[in-house]
């Protein structure tokens, strides 16, 4: 296979969607925009357009929030029953595992990604994330207190609180993983008894609308599931701004994440934001190099480096840093780059050319700060997005290549003398989401895991997701968790009551 897309056995879903128009998906039924705009996406692995996709506007979405407030306040919705819900959640997750293949392959030829990816992060994880917070929807409890009121003393009380549905999330969505993400916020609205309108990123919205077919197929009420295209800062920024939305869901760049929560505040509305990373590798002197090696390499060119919690900062201690560093670049040359529907492909193309130009003129930062390239840097031939994974060392802690996230197969490596040293490096950024330490010292372990500014820690591993931790971020990496218990309840509000108790002989 050329470094091309060949389409000739995808799925006959895939290929019946290849090169129409797209719809918008509110109350239960699909719709053309009421702009009549459309804007078009391509296959990032050799410029081809895939289609046509709707452009909402704010009439567009003032129907989806409104579909979504009447679901969660007036219809069935609001009155089933946990079980119930538990039910069509399950029925939802059975039906994206019988289309995965398609689900897959759509994913692939919008956002570039490997296809054994896609089917593993996107279709599979969806399944078990549907199923996992399933589970919740009858266990969400409150809690019972036999209360001490101080200034009342001669009288009892008994307190207790619930947890209500916190009512319609705004959940906007990455292009890196876009069915995984549009499901981790879909499930917890689903479980909770909320209802979304769930907004995919720009460059691939197929999946999300396939998802809305789904979900009418599972038997989801009308209006509980939305599904609006646009352009960011036009449909993301009117859902943010939105009356009718009590939660924003966002994954995305720290920078709209702030002009998030700036917009938010004022309104006094409830967010959950997802963001950036610059997330350090360190490898301890005691570390078995056998695993360290290439877990550093898979930490950062993973899903092309297309991944907020990457490892794309790397601290070797001195005694290792040339054999490291010459490990993981000799990974980075065999990497075998190819579209990725091409099974034998280890890395495909980035998401969009525009993006790969971005991720270019990083790498000449880099090296016009004087940044040694010690392998890739360059693009390759083709009419994709394709760009070779890249390793540069020499740069300084504070260099703009090390301190802002490339979101691309870029590594910054470093060496270290000390413990205490490497941990000051690791949280001399803006960013805490992720990090990771290679190491077999308890004790080192200990001293990283409470030193270290970020939300997940990872030792002699990196970036291992499961659906009962909760995920989020330090700093400017973000607010808020998703996943877990703590993802779950991020999307119900507490009310407490008391009770005065009174003794039968009063």
């Amino acid at each position: 296979m050329t470094l091309a897309n060949n389409y000739e056995h995808l799925s006959a879903g895939a290929k019946s969607r290849i090169g129409k128009r797209t719809q918008i998906f509110i109350n239960g039924e699909f719709r053309d925009p009421h702009s009549e705009k459309y804007f078009s996406i391509a296959d990032p692995s050799n410029g081809l357009e895939l289609g046509q996709i709707a452009q909402a506007d704010q009439f567009d979405v003032d129907l989806a929030v409104a579909a979504a407030r009447k679901a969660f306040e007036d219809s069935a919705w609001s009155r089933m029953r946990p079980y119930q819900r538990e039910a069509l959640m399950l029925r939802l997750a059975d039906l994206i595992a019988e289309n995965a293949q398609e689900l897959s392959e759509l994913e692939t030829l919008s956002s570039g990604r490997l296809i054994r990816n896609t089917r593993a992060f996107d279709a599979d994880l969806s399944v078990y994330t549907l199923r996992y917070m399933a589970g919740w929807s009858t266990k969400i409890s409150g809690k019972t207190l036999d209360l001490s009121v101080p200034y009342l003393p001669d009288q009892k009380f008994f307190g207790f609180t619930k947890r209500s549905p916190l009512g319609v999330v705004a959940a906007i969505t990455p292009w890196n993983v876009p069915l995984c993400q549009a499901v981790w916020k879909l499930a917890p609205v689903l479980a909770t008894g909320c209802t979304v309108v769930l907004k995919p990123a720009e460059q691939t919205p197929f999946t999300t609308l396939r998802l809305a077919e789904l979900c009418n197929e599972a038997g989801i009420p009308p209006g509980v599931v939305n599904v609006i295209t646009g352009l960011g800062h036009e449909v993301g920024a009117a859902l943010v701004e939105h009356p009718g939305v009590d939660k924003i869901s966002f994954t995305g760049s720290t920078e709209t994440g702030k002009r998030i929560a700036a917009i938010a505040a004022p309104l006094m509305k409830k967010y959950t934001l997802e963001l950036g990373g610059k997330s350090p590798v360190v490898i301890a002197e005691d570390a078995d190099l056998n695993i360290a090696i290439p877990g550093a390499a898979w930490a950062i060119f993973g899903n092309h480096g297309q991944n907020c919690c990457a490892g794309s900062r790397l601290y070797v201690h001195e005694r290792h840093y040339a054999e490291v560093t010459a490990g993981v670049a000799e990974i980075a040359r065999t990497i075998k780059i190819g579209p990725g529907l091409d099974l034998s492909s280890q890395m495909g193309p980035l998401v969009h050319h525009a993006h790969r130009d971005k991720v270019m003129s990083m790498i000449h930062q880099g090296l016009e700060s004087g940044a040694e390239l010690l392998c890739g840097g360059e693009t390759i031939n083709s009419p994709g997005a394709y760009i070779q994974p890249t390793i540069l060392t020499d740069l300084t802690n504070n260099s703009i290549t090390s301190q802002k996230e490339i979101f691309g197969p870029v590594l910054t490596a470093f060496s270290f003398k000390d413990d205490r040293e490497v941990i000051q490096r690791a949280n001399a950024t803006s960013f805490g989401l992720g990090a990771s330490i290679w190491t077999k010292n308890v004790d080192r372990i200990t001293s990283f895991f409470g030193g270290v500014k970020a939300g997940t820690i990872w030792i002699n591993n990196h970036n291992v997701l499961d659906l009962s931790l909760p995920f989020g971020g330090m700093k400017d990496s973000g607010a808020g968790h998703e996943l877990g218990e703590e993802g779950l309840l991020a999307h119900t509000s507490l009310k407490a009551g008391v009770m005065r108790v009174f003794d039968q002989a009063e």
